[in-house]
């Protein structure tokens, strides 16, 4: 690998020149030299941006698919797609598929979701829409039909949710790693060089396949995640997190496609009103009335156990309160360390334990605000402990951010925005005592690195101004338009815009 001169950088204030040599960073300095140089003529020079969770092939195909996040009723859901379908010229629908929408957020509709509401905008026409949490399909009759589908709302949530995504809206592989590559480039258009893939399926196959498909493979760093239903085959095949995904040959591609954590789910999320909280959903009785317990604490030890013992690393999803709980128990019960995701509710008890357990608080910081007034609503009473950034920061949790997208934008910027202030509107921000400072929020974004040191790995992004001084000029609304000038990965530049020149 060459070296890269980086001219003229702004590290905290003093303006440098930065040496890149097999991938990382060897020298910070004055006049230094290379054959190769980029001048950054004083622009911002930050470590790369992580994004710790994601679903990049769902990502991708949400940027395809027909967008009805702004409903808000079911009926008015039902008519953006049809809406749509007149746009596009399909007045049959769906010809050889099914018509897929993206996004819909229920828990404050006045009436539910139905195959009735669907079948009335849109008679004969096999619709499937996704929910913008992800844990929810919602398909007219005869979608329902030919997906098997029993349910007679043809509402179906968590792992038959997932189920129907995969099979109602999937494209030709060729297609959707297509679609992958110019959401990754997309990406690394907004600074980020290394993201956690959640997608549910065979990520190590599928991230192996687009290995081949561009020199170097994607424009960012992959970290395949695990399956339980892949678990045992991960470890039969000897694979370990970190490992280079089997099969890849291009050396660049090997080093940025790796293997990643085992992921298990405890409960469901808030807007299914399915994570798993110790106070009852307004409404509900019965045995779903707290939300939904997936996987029973001593199951998740000896998984976690499981996982650990083969080199795995760990990732627990869980949302609500209890779910928390179970959470941290399995990890205690396993004597092992790994990520919770989300950690939308926490107990005041269980904030000290993720440092103590040694536990990463894997966040969102944009949920926060997307779900303010579902949590009102179906979390009130235990607002206080919900989205608990500040409270987990102080009690020293490690935190990670992410976007979750296509739950929000894979743009960390906007998550930066988000967890140093909590509003999208004009509203005040949403229990202000839970807001980031801009450098822990930078560093959760950033790996945990705070700066540009000799020794680093040579992900980096060059913004054309520091944030704070965006901040403070602009608000948390100019976070969301940092402008990014380019984005290096291992030294290899993923992304420069023209106006870097």
């Amino acid at each position: 690998m060459s070296r890269l001169l980086l001219r003229r950088a702004r590290l905290g204030g003093v303006v440098q020149d930065v040496l890149l040599d097999g991938g990382r960073v060897t020298a910070v300095g004055t006049d230094l030299a290379a054959a190769d140089v980029l001048d950054l003529d004083g622009a911002v020079l930050l470590p790369g941006l992580v994004d710790g969770h994601v679903h990049l092939e769902q990502w991708a195909a949400a940027r395809q698919r027909i967008d009805v996040s702004a409903a808000g009723s079911a009926a008015v859901a039902a008519a953006l797609v049809a809406a749509a379908l007149v746009a596009a010229a399909l007045p049959d629908g769906a010809p050889g598929g099914f018509v897929v929408g993206q996004g819909f957020r229920d828990a404050l509709w006045p009436e539910p979701a139905s195959a009735a509401v669907l079948d009335a905008a849109l008679p004969g026409v096999p619709v499937v829409l996704i929910s913008g949490d992800l844990h929810t399909a919602w398909c007219s009759t005869v979608a329902a039909h030919l997906l098997g589908v029993r349910e007679p709302s043809g509402v179906v949530r968590e792992h038959e949710a997932m189920e129907v995504f995969a099979r109602a809206a999937g494209a030709a592989p060729a297609v959707v790693d297509r679609w992958v590559f110019d959401a990754a480039a997309a990406a690394a258009a907004r600074g980020v060089t290394a993201v956690t893939d959640f997608e549910y399926g065979d990520l190590v196959t599928d991230w192996a396949r687009r290995a081949a498909l561009a020199p170097g493979g994607p424009p960012l760093r992959v970290r395949t995640a695990v399956y339980v239903d892949r678990l045992e085959a991960t470890i039969a095949a000897g694979l370990r997190s970190g490992d280079p995904l089997p099969g890849v040959t291009d050396a660049v591609a090997a080093d940025r496609l790796r293997v990643g954590p085992l992921k298990v789910f405890v409960d469901g999320s808030l807007g299914t009103r399915t994570a798993f909280c110790d106070r009852p959903y307004p409404g509900l009785t019965g045995p779903e009335a707290h939300g939904l317990l997936r996987t029973p604490p001593a199951e998740l030890a000896r998984l976690l156990r499981r996982a650990a013992d083969a080199g795995l690393d760990r990732s627990v999803h869980a949302i609500g309160d209890r779910a928390v709980a179970v959470a941290l128990d399995g990890f205690a019960a396993a004597g092992v360390t790994g990520r919770v995701e989300h950690a939308q509710q926490v107990h005041a008890a269980d904030l000290p334990r993720f440092a103590a357990l040694g536990v990463v608080a894997s966040v969102q910081p944009r949920h926060a605000v997307d779900d303010r007034d579902a949590a009102d609503l179906h979390w009130a009473g235990a607002t206080a402990r919900a989205f608990p950034y500040r409270a987990l920061a102080d009690a020293g949790a490690e935190l990670v951010l992410g976007s979750d997208a296509p739950v929000a934008p894979l743009d960390p910027w906007d998550g930066i925005a988000a967890a140093v202030h909590r509003s999208l509107d004009a509203r005040d921000a949403w229990h202000p005592e839970q807001h980031l400072d801009l450098d822990t929020a930078l560093a959760a974004a950033s790996g945990g690195r705070r700066g540009v040191q000799v020794g680093d790995v040579a992900d980096l992004v060059v913004v054309a101004e520091p944030p704070a001084t965006v901040l403070a000029r602009d608000g948390a609304a100019g976070l969301r338009t940092t402008q990014v000038l380019a984005t290096l990965v291992g030294g290899r530049t993923t992304h420069r815009s023209a106006a870097l020149g």
